[in-house]
């Protein structure tokens, strides 16, 4: 049975946004709130993912949102209440070719722009300072040493429990079945435990952010495509950095237990909702990882998982209210990076119910209207 058959504010989806959505609600005073999880806390994409906090994009509205988060990662102790093993030991984004090298001249000319903190390093530099890559074949490379890391499943629970802690309800194993609207309006939401009636909801449901969508009759032009990732036995520490390559199609960083976690995409995947991880995957990775870090030739993969990127037409998150329905709000099509973002986003969503309108960051970019508008690509996806 669900705790109370009304709420203020029901938000779908118990990642990282849609807690982080529910704590910045409760610190702005409204916690009559209740938070639907079908499965468990931070179960689907979030608790899937590789837990890297960049701000080195190639779009300046991802760049601001990044900077707004890292904001609140280094203070995520003292705001929040929670240790989420948050490391600023940067991001290295390897260039391969001379299209990669523009590319990287462009974006960390924007990025300082921005005030980040961001250098292109020469080959030479990169080889000096971070001598645990082979780099052959690299051109350049850019750092910024600001970037870093968290653990995913620690940082949803830190926003749930203190969410909890100002009034908010928690209900998991309670899916969203459908959403019921009247003169244009959302009234209630129905759910595997019973109805609830709201004046607000927000579509945080990461993989399912389409199908939920859908219940009240709004068209989002998000997919979910599987992305898998594994885990190795632990080493001494070795790197500081997550490494990317876009050229070659990884990124690995390494734990503060010591284990390494890494990943790639998979041009072929279709849309859909499976996260059965495969023997393809876990070949081609363990084939090419230790040609760039020689020193994971002989270490062990100790876990292999797959999870969902709910991915936009361009690449960006979708950060709005519907048109036609303007009780509902959606933080969607992160495209693998909502977790990063989770703090700026929460915190945005949050002002815009409570005030009116978002006030740390401006996200007008990020409307779904972009799409008949035009719109730009973010190149900086792995």
């Amino acid at each position: 049975m669900i705790v109370k058959s009304r709420y203020k504010v029901v938000v779908i989806g118990g990642g990282v946004i849609g807690t982080a959505v529910a704590f910045y609600l409760a610190k702005n005073g409204v916690s009559d709130v209740v938070v639907l999880e079908k499965d468990y806390l931070s179960s689907g994409s979030t608790g899937r993912c590789g837990g890297g906090i960049r701000q080195q994009w190639s779009e300046r509205m991802n760049v601001r949102l990044a900077m707004r988060s890292v904001e609140h990662f280094k203070r995520f102790e003292s705001e929040v209440g929670f240790d989420i093993e948050y490391f600023q030991g940067g991001y290295l984004l390897l260039a391969y070719t001379e299209e990669e090298v523009l590319l990287f001249e462009r974006n960390t000319k924007m990025q300082q722009e921005e005030n980040l903190d961001v250098e292109l390093l020469s080959k030479n530099e990169a080889s000096s300072r971070f001598s645990f890559i082979d780099m052959s074949g690299v051109r350049a490379a850019a750092y910024c040493s600001s970037d870093g890391h968290a653990n995913p499943h620690l940082t949803t629970f830190a926003y749930a429990r203190a969410a909890e802690r100002m009034g908010v309800e928690v209900l998991t194993h309670t899916s969203a079945e459908n959403i019921i609207t009247e003169d244009g309006r959302i009234v209630a939401v129905q759910t595997s435990k019973g109805k609830i009636e709201t004046e607000v909801v927000v579509n945080a449901a990461g993989g399912y952010s389409h199908e939920v969508g859908a219940m009240a009759g709004v068209e989002l032009p998000t997919e979910s495509y599987r992305h898998q990732i594994f885990v190795t036995e632990p080493l001494e520490h070795i790197m500081d950095p997550l490494v990317i390559s876009f050229e070659n199609n990884f990124y690995i960083r390494q734990t503060k237990a010591g284990n390494f976690i890494m990943g790639q995409g998979d041009k072929d995947e279709l849309p859909g909702h499976n996260v059965t991880p495969t023997w393809k995957f876990l070949r081609e990775m363990t084939e090419k990882m230790p040609k760039f870090f020689p020193f994971l030739r002989d270490i062990r993969v100790l876990r292999h998982w797959a999870g969902l990127y709910n991915m936009s037409p361009d690449a960006q998150p979708i950060i709005d209210r519907a048109v036609d329905i303007d009780n509902f709000y959606y933080a969607i099509g992160f495209s693998g990076h909502g977790f990063m973002l989770a703090p700026a986003v929460g915190e945005a969503v949050a002002e815009w119910i409570v005030h009116g309108e978002p006030r740390s960051v401006d996200i007008s970019n990020l409307s779904l209207n972009r799409f008949q508008e035009g719109f730009t690509i973010e190149k900086n996806v792995v």
